[in-house]
Order: structure tokens, then C-alpha cells, then sequence
């Protein structure tokens, strides 16, 4: 049966995440890593979706581009870009184990990741030989791997003048403007506005100044500083957080970001098996004073 293409909606969203889940796990199963925790459980499926769900929701309504593949009315592999201010981003682009041959990933990736000239163009990919040959052929290349690095959380006390406050976006959405161009180079209104409605946004300032800012809950993340030195206090402050609430805390991490890194290691942070590269047409930003959207959907 041929494959057919058509653009995706929001009600292909569960779809969607089952594709991404099979794709996953065969991913993980590949590479003897655990890609999700409970994934393998028929029984976790309604809880992963549950947890999935609004950000599956979110990546549907606000996509760029939002391909589907479908063979016999069933869909087989998606791929969707988001675009904001000159930043062209793949999301997401899976396909089901036993299609990979078929020539479903060419026919997704040329849909829904076209160039078309915006200045940076960027995916978060895995290890995977498959993709990334053809993310090399669509003219982008690694810069640098993201770790995601975590423990049980503790109450912890940096000694800091910064003074951390609850984000309010109506107050603040033009410092974190700002912040976002000078750190990842592009600035992207809906992923803030989305974020503060599922996790706890916060601002860090210094004489007056919002000199960062950071989101807890869910995966964690992102933070972004100013001053890389700031990272212990931040990080300090967010894992306390989540003590308080008995849970984990973590961090994507990109490898070229001296003092987290530093610091977590300190802590004695656990590094996860699970790897990911960022890669992009031109190198860009400042990703020493940046922790990445975990999970590493987008920057």
C-alpha cells in the first residue's frame, strides 16, 4: 500500500505520541538504554500519556509545519517544526519500527523540515546512525551533546545576592525577551506563555535587574543567566523546591555549560543513560549560560 501524506491536527495528537512511543523504545531497546521509565509496561501507557499530553497538545497547536504518514489508514511516522523569530526547529520526527526502510522518514523530513533560508535551523536529534544521516544531508551539523543529570532532591543554601522571585510574564515578558535573544539568539512568545501555564516560572535579579530566569516542575527547565556563576544558586534554589515536595530534581544540561555541570557534580547528580545533540545549520547563542526544555523537545 502507498504512502500518504497529509498535515497533522490536533486530534492526531494521541496518534502521534503512540508512534513516538513504539519509535522510542525501539530506539532504546537499539541502544540498551531506558528512554522512558515505564514505557515497556502496557499498564504506564495511560500515565505517560496523561504526563505527555499537554505538551503533545501544545506542540500540535503551535507548529509550523505537522506532517503525518499514514499506510492503510494507519499513521506510521509525524514530524513537526515550530518557528520563532528566525529560529526554524525540528520537534519531533518519528517513525515506526519496520517503516524506517520504506521511505516514509525522506517523505516526512522534506515536508516538514524544508529549507527555507530562516537563519538558524535546529534539531535536538538522538543517536540514531538513520536520522542522523539525514539531518546531516538537510544541513545541519552537531555542536554539542545534552545530559540530563538528576537525584533526589535536597534542601540546599548557596550563599547569593540575587533575589528570586515568581515570574509574572505580564511584568516581565520583555526582559525575558531580551534575555532569550542575547542567550539562544531567537525570542519565542507562545513556548513562554505556554511554560508559565505548566510550570513554575521564576525570575532572578540583581540590583533591581532580571539578570535570569528558570522553570520548575515536569522535567524542569529552562533556565537561562547572564552570569554563568549565577548557576549554583540557581540550581540550589529549584532543587529545594522540589525537596519540599519529596521529589527528584534534574536538569538537562548542555555539555559546553562549565559551572552547572561543576556544580551538579559536586551535589553528586546522577547522569541518565539517554543522550541527545544539538544541531543546527551555524553555530549559535550562548548555551554555557543556558539549561535546556527537559524533555529535550525544543530549546
Amino acid at each position: 500500500m502507498t504512502i500518504a501524506y497529509r498535515i497533522g491536527t490536533l486530534d492526531d495528537s494521541f496518534a502521534a505520541f503512540q508512534v513516538f512511543l513504539k519509535s522510542i523504545m525501539d530506539y532504546g531497546e537499539r541502544m540498551n538504554v531506558q528512554a522512558i521509565t515505564g514505557g515497556n509496561d502496557p499498564e504506564m501507557l495511560d500515565s505517560i500519556w496523561e504526563k505527555r499530553k499537554p505538551l503533545f497538545d501544545f506542540l500540535a497547536k503551535s507548529a509550523s509545519q505537522f506532517w503525518l504518514a499514514e499506510k492503510d489508514g494507519e499513521i506510521v511516522g509525524y514530524a513537526r517544526t515550530v518557528e520563532h523569530d528566525g529560529l526554524q526547529e525540528l520537534t519531533e520526527f518519528f517513525v515506526a519500527p519496520g517503516q524506517q526502510s520504506a521511505g516514509v522518514g525522506s517523505g516526512l523530513l522534506s515536508r516538514a523540515f524544508a529549507d527555507h533560508g530562516a537563519p538558524y535551523r535546529t534539531i535536538i536529534a538522538l543517536l540514531d546512525e538513520r536520522a542522523l544521516s539525514r539531518y546531516l544531508k538537510a544541513g545541519v551539523y552537531g555542536r554539542f551533546m545534552f545530559k540530563y543529570f538528576y537525584r533526589k532532591a535536597e534542601t540546599v543554601t548557596v550563599k547569593t545576592d540575587l533575589l528570586i522571585e515568581p515570574l509574572n510574564l505580564n511584568e516581565h515578558f520583555e526582559t525575558i525577551h531580551r534575555i532569550d535573544h542575547e542567550i539562544v539568539n531567537h525570542t519565542r512568545a507562545d513556548i513562554h506563555h505556554w511554560l508559565a501555564s505548566v510550570r513554575d516560572g521564576y525570575v532572578y535579579k540583581r540590583g533591581g535587574e532580571v539578570v535570569g530566569y528558570g522553570y520548575v516542575g515536569g522535567s524542569h527547565g529552562p533556565f537561562a543567566v547572564l552570569d554563568d556563576d549565577d548557576f549554583p544558586a540557581v540550581l540550589a534554589h529549584a532543587e529545594s523546591l522540589m525537596a519540599e515536595k519529596g521529589e527528584d530534581f534534574g536538569v538537562s544540561v548542555p555539555l559546553v555549560n562549565k559551572k552547572a555541570i561543576d556544580y551538579l557534580l559536586m551535589r553528586k547528580y546522577q547522569i541518565d543513560s539517554f543522550s541527545a545533540i544539538l544541531m543546527s545549520n551555524v553555530p549559535f547563542g550562548k548555551f554555557e549560560n543556558y539549561l535546556n526544555f527537559a524533555p529535550e523537545f525544543f530549546l
